[in-house]
């Protein structure tokens, strides 16, 4: 967020031991979100290591062995994104996928100096998911992961920003990035480098802000806006991306107004035709600025940044085996817990999640209430009905014993 927005951020929804803290800064986290969070770049010393959560024989193994398809992968060089045609091929007997990624033509890629990028790892590795939902909890905002696989000396993008903010994750090997402040501040998503591209460059020829190698275990938070430019150093660079899609007072403004528009629909007067041969409509005009005004004001934004967040993100896997087994096994003394990521709330009696709507009577309340604090839970403490009735909506998953 800007720096005439950032009030508007919830710095209290950052918890204090979580991943931000534990695993990315090694500064107070409330020093953080006041003075460096959509303000200034970042750059954190060994704070981290990231085998856990990522590694090159991941790589490997999704590249070689998950029949990924695009766009899960992409294939960069020379600051240029290569044809999918290059690196796909069909998948053989049995599957009609023509755009399976071919191990075969990404190594000969990978192998003349091309950068590989693993797109949207957190929907296909699941430590990087867990990683990303985490965070994304803490923060309040969305979290996408991406990894860049470069070869040594080489780069695979030129100067560019992100519409975006991000965590750099330094895996393995070395990477150097020259950071540069940004030609437009805060640029909204329809708003990217490449209109901007002759300021870009022109920039990009001045001082560097960071001008600096990453090791393994190094974090560099940019703001979106922020210029920068990589390039692999003497062996093979793996580095791991969470692009934070910030919430902007504009993008609340999108949701509001699509409310508004909404709720016109409705009003006959709106829906009427404009008058035969009119000419210069200022008097249609202004009875609309009036009545769109209104409906701003009389929009229902209770819940209106919590429908569009939820929209914004999935719940944690859930297997519909394990599920089932789950259900027809349940005991009372089964545990059970919270789904995670669900974005869960209470409207009244109301239980409203990523995975739909449930009402409740007035006794079930407080074991649902207790639910959402988290934790595991015997089913015979929930109760067995309530435990099955939560279990068959998703709500509730199992926990292994």
């Amino acid at each position: 967020m800007s720096s005439t927005s950032t009030d508007f951020q919830d710095a209290g929804a950052v918890k204090g031991g979580g991943v931000l803290e534990t695993r990315l800064i090694d500064i107070d986290q409330e020093k953080f979100a006041s003075d460096v969070w959509g303000r200034t770049a970042l750059l954190t010393r060994g704070v981290s290591d990231f085998s856990d959560v990522f590694s090159a024989s991941a790589v490997d193994e999704l590249v070689s062995r998950r029949g990924l398809r695009t766009p899960f992968l992409r294939v960069a060089k020379g600051g240029s994104t290569l044809p999918e045609s290059s690196y796909t091929s069909p998948a053989g007997v049995g599957a009609t996928i023509s755009d399976q990624l071919d191990d075969t033509a990404l190594w000969r890629k990978f192998a003349d100096g091309a950068t590989l990028v693993l797109q949207a790892l957190h929907r296909t590795w699941e430590p990087v998911s867990s990683f990303s939902s985490r965070l994304s909890t803490e923060l309040g905002h969305p979290v996408q992961a991406n990894a860049y696989i470069t070869p040594p000396q080489n780069r695979g993008f030129d100067d560019h920003y992100d519409v975006h903010d991000v965590f750099v994750l330094q895996i393995e090997g070395t990477k150097r990035w020259i950071i540069h402040e940004p030609v437009h501040v805060d640029p909204l998503r329809s708003q990217p480098w490449t209109d901007r591209r002759s300021a870009v460059e022109e920039a990009a020829q001045g001082a560097a802000y960071i001008d600096t190698v990453l090791e393994p275990g190094d974090v560099l938070y940019l703001p979106r806006g922020w210029l920068h430019a990589a390039q692999a150093k003497g062996k093979v660079s793996i580095h791991l991306t969470l692009g934070i899609h910030t919430w902007t007072r504009h993008a609340l403004a999108e949701h509001l107004a699509q409310a508004a528009l909404a709720a016109l629909c409705d009003d006959p007067g709106m829906r009427r035709s404009l008058p035969l041969g009119v000419d210069g409509p200022e008097e249609e005009m202004a009875a609309v600025r009036e009545r769109l005004a209104a409906a701003v004001l009389e929009a229902d934004t209770t819940s209106l940044f919590h429908r569009a967040r939820r929209g914004q993100g999935r719940p944690a896997p859930l297997g519909p085996v394990a599920q089932l087994a789950a259900i027809d096994g349940l005991r009372p003394e089964s545990l059970v817990r919270l789904r995670e990521a669900l974005e869960a709330r209470f409207d009244g009696s109301r239980l409203t999640t990523r995975v739909g709507w449930l009402d409740f009577p007035e006794e079930d309340l407080p074991s649902v209430r207790r639910l959402l604090e988290g934790g595991d839970y015997l089913a015979a403490d929930i109760g067995l009905e309530l435990a099955g009735r939560l279990l068959r909506a998703g709500v509730l998953v199992p926990v292994a014993q």
